[in-house]
């Protein structure tokens, strides 16, 4: 992780009982899901998506949308609860997206969405909790 300090910090034995091994993975060490296999990519009721590491709102369902990437994929976030980073692991240069709560790795945002952003922001589902809307 970085050296930023976030509202929600925990220690690597917290974050370890609060997450799945997967989650801890991608979360806490940058990781990546496999492609489809999430059961949220296929989520598409009304309601909100939210950081699985503090409950932060991430994403809105109206703003969610099919890239055919194999995870998750939306314009926009919830404003003010995404940060980002440059990510330059595996010979690329990308920009990382974290929660801006807790610091926890969500996935990455690029600029071949749909519009009206342009933006898609490619999430990992294991790191989102979905909540439906009353």
């Amino acid at each position: 992780m970085d050296s930023h300090t976030y509202p929600v910090t925990r220690t690597d034995a917290e974050w370890r009982a609060r997450l799945t091994p997967e989650q801890y993975a991608v979360m806490r060490n940058h990781g990546t899901e496999r492609p489809g296999s999430c059961a949220l990519l296929h989520e598409k009721r009304a309601g909100t998506f939210s950081c699985a590491g503090c409950d932060q709102p991430l994403f809105e369902s109206k703003l969610k949308f099919e890239s055919g990437t194999g995870w998750p994929s939306f314009n926009d976030p919830v404003p003010g609860s995404v940060e980002t980073t440059v990510d330059r692991s595996y010979g690329m240069v990308r920009t990382e997206c974290h929660c801006a709560r807790c610091g926890s790795h969500l996935g990455h945002v690029f600029e071949d969405g749909p519009p009206p952003t342009g933006l898609r922001y490619c999430i990992n589902g294991v790191a989102l909790k979905f909540e439906p809307a009353a």
